[in-house]
């Protein structure tokens, strides 16, 4: 690994350690990025520009990740994968380049949680771990720098956004304040400014893919699918890397009915961020709506593996194996996901009821097909109820199960039936 980080310790001994491990690589010439500004402007370092530089210091790397806003607003520049990938894009090229950075451990685990789950990027940095914890805040070196953290530390959008349109006033000719601009305006459901922020970003930088990013989040807000399938792929096509921008893509794809380019974002998504189990879990979702079940199989255990709590993980696993017709596993796929779900899914319920009437466990299925029934409300009972039967017609054609499934299906019309006894009036 050649990107390095130290975390823990007191700021004074972070600063050793770091030193020691420039000096180990013997660089004479050292970039210093200043990583609280890394929100506020384009890329901190440009390749035409330093070519000399192969060694790279940044002190204080918690400090560009500011956290304040809401997890589906976030801008892209105060996320930490994505800043972190931009430096291992700069890294691969340059053999003998190295990049060293410390933090507060607390207040990157604040700003930047993936860190330590190993996502994205992080996943090629080495985490050297001191004993203890100490956030020494830097002073900043260029003026206004900490009024715009604080801009995006706040709970408070409105304030946010006063705080950023000054700063890009001052500031025309920075893209990154007009994202910063857009993405509050974003969080106050303002779309169409929002665009125009956005659009004055693209007339400054067409070729900086985070702006790309933010307008394909604007186009999902607006429930446009296909403009924001377009951007995402702008954003994937200037930075190949870009996992978010990938797992974005190949989400909006799978919603305008594009399988086969949704399974191929997303499996290039996986190749820069391995370990992200909602990019598996959409993966696992598109492959079984494809037949393509040996794959959803396995994207969903993947899935398992990496977040047992994650109950759609099991759901979904159990619904490409009942496709392959493995009842057993998929009873218990199913058992295990509704055991962990403190939302108790009804439809999922009723799943697990079908696979256990496939497994050959009549009797459970027929008493949890009645206790679903009068819990479900009457408007969704025809639905539930309604895939239920469908999927045992289907299975009737099973040889030595006919009489069983026979049985289960006529409970399942006779608890319709009854709903829509109830739903007219009369008693039941």
């Amino acid at each position: 690994m050649r990107f390095h980080c130290v975390v823990g310790g007191s700021r004074e001994a972070r600063d050793a350690a770091a030193r020691e491990l420039l000096e180990a690589r013997g660089r004479s010439v050292v970039h210093e990025a200043v990583a609280a500004a890394w929100p506020f402007q384009r890329h901190v370092i440009s390749t035409a520009a330093d070519d000399a530089v192969r060694s790279v210091w940044v002190p204080d790397l918690h400090r560009a990740f500011p956290s304040g806003q809401t997890p589906g607003t976030r801008l892209v520049l105060t996320q930490s994968t994505y800043q972190l990938q931009r430096w291992l894009d700069w890294l691969d090229p340059r053999p003998d380049a190295i990049v060293v950075a410390h933090a507060s451990r607390d207040a990157l685990a604040r700003g930047a949680s993936d860190a330590f789950a190993r996502r994205g990027a992080w996943g090629r940095i080495n985490l050297v771990d001191l004993p203890g914890d100490e956030d020494d805040r830097a002073p900043d070196d260029e003026p206004g720098i900490e009024e715009l953290r604080a801009a995006f530390q706040a709970l408070d959008a409105g304030q946010r956004l006063e705080t950023f349109a000054n700063a890009a006033a001052r500031s025309p000719g920075n893209p990154a304040l007009q994202l910063a601009v857009a993405s509050a305006r974003m969080e106050l459901q303002q779309l169409e400014p929002a665009q125009q922020a956005l659009d004055i970003a693209l007339a400054l930088a067409p070729d900086w893919e985070a702006t790309w990013f933010e307008y394909g989040k604007l186009w999902l807000r607006a429930d446009d699918l296909e403009r924001a399938a377009e951007q995402f792929a702008e954003a994937a096509r200037l930075m190949p890397s870009f996992a978010a921008a990938l797992t974005n893509l190949g989400a909006a794809l799978a919603e305008i009915d594009r399988a086969a380019a949704a399974i191929d974002a997303l499996q290039q998504a996986l190749r820069y961020d391995p370990t992200s189990y909602p990019t598996l879990n959409n993966l696992a979702v598109i492959c079984r709506e494809q037949g393509r079940l040996e794959e959803a199989v396995e994207a969903s255990r993947r899935v398992i593996a990496l977040a047992p709590g994650f109950v759609f993980g099991y759901y979904n696993l159990g619904h490409a194996l009942f496709l392959q017709g493995r009842f057993d596993e998929a009873r218990d796929a199913y058992a295990a996901g509704y055991l962990k779900d403190p939302q108790r899914n009804i439809v999922q319920a009723c799943r697990l009821a079908v696979a256990r009437a496939a497994a050959g466990d009549r009797d459970r299925a027929i008493d949890e097909l009645g206790a679903i029934a009068e819990e479900l409300p009457l408007e969704a009972r025809a639905d539930v109820l309604g895939e239920a039967e469908a999927t045992i017609l289907a299975l009737l054609s099973l040889p030595n199960r006919v009489a069983d499934l026979t049985r289960v299906l006529d409970v399942v019309r006779e608890l319709m039936k009854a709903g829509e006894k109830r739903e007219a009036g009369y008693s039941t």
